[in-house]
């Protein structure tokens, strides 16, 4: 929206991880990376000679970085109180809109409208996976996630594709793949791609799925790029962080276990549950994948 609405120069600074999601963005006309500090391209930043600073992260790292360039700055309001407070307290007084639709609030005040044409992700010719391989209308499963507390137990993935009963193909990455292996092991219908294909060309197997079951992750955000059927499901974490997928189609579902005073336990994620039971994900309810 910002190439588009101002007919402006876009740069887009990121970590050197996060690179191959940009590349193909025809609305990016300059990508920088950093491994760890600013330093590595805080002076090539300066060349630049920006007129605005657009920062999304709004953290110690991005606070030097526009302090150095000296240029104007708007910073996304990221509601660290609302959050702490949902978390420790349960009291929700997190606005009930859409983290995207509160990015824009950032740019607002330059004159940036929401076209509300949702999100956008780019693939290459190179990226598109030949799926003849594999089953005809498959689904896809985000068996992977950043936290332990935000993904399903094996067998809870075990039992759902059992009662799915459609060809399924695992996605994430080779940190995924034995997890896979054992579910692969477990169930007839089930193929596993975890590390086995980039982060786009994952994409590209979600582009061309029937639907998607997913954890709160960033092939959630992938799948609602491509607008595709998605079932999201939802552990320590709440849709109500406001980072549920952004204009869902119509079929989608959010999968979740209401009314457990533990829950939302952060607004991350942690490496195992702090209370031991698991509950958000042991008591999903697996009938809820059965598609209508």
């Amino acid at each position: 929206m910002l190439k588009k609405q101002l007919n402006a120069q876009v740069h887009y600074l990121t970590k050197s991880s996060y690179i191959s999601l940009l590349k193909n963005n025809p609305y990016i006309d300059s990508v920088y990376q950093i491994n760890d500090s600013i330093n590595e391209v805080i002076a090539d930043l300066k060349q630049e000679n920006y007129d605005y600073v657009i920062d999304l992260h709004n953290n110690l790292r991005t606070q030097i970085l526009k302090f150095r360039l000296g240029v104007p700055a708007k910073s996304f309001n990221k509601l660290n109180m609302e959050k702490f407070m949902l978390t420790t307290f349960k009291l929700d007084s997190m606005p009930k809109v859409h983290i995207v639709d509160r990015y824009l609030e950032t740019v607002k005040h330059l004159g940036i409208k929401n076209d509300n044409e949702g999100l956008d992700f780019f693939l290459s010719a190179t990226d598109k996976v030949d799926v003849s391989i594999f089953p005809k209308d498959y689904i896809v499963f985000v068996i992977g996630g950043q936290h332990a507390t935000k993904i399903l137990p094996n067998e809870k993935i075990i039992s759902i594709i059992k009662k799915v009963n459609k060809p399924v193909l695992l996605i994430g990455g080779p940190e995924d793949f034995e997890r896979g292996e054992q579910i692969i092991e477990n169930t007839t219908n089930s193929i596993n791609t975890c590390g086995k294909y980039s982060v786009l060309q994952s994409a590209s197997l979600i582009q061309q799925a029937k639907m998607v079951i997913t954890h709160d992750t960033g092939m959630m955000h992938i799948a609602a790029a491509f607008n595709k059927k998605i079932y999201s499901v939802w552990g320590n974490t709440v849709p109500e962080f406001g980072m549920y997928p952004y204009l869902e189609n119509e079929q989608s579902k959010r999968i979740e276990v209401k009314g457990l005073n533990c829950r939302p336990c952060s607004k991350i994620g942690y490496s195992k549950c702090p209370k031991g039971h698991f509950k958000c994900m042991q008591e999903i309810d697996e009938n809820l994948f059965l598609s209508e």
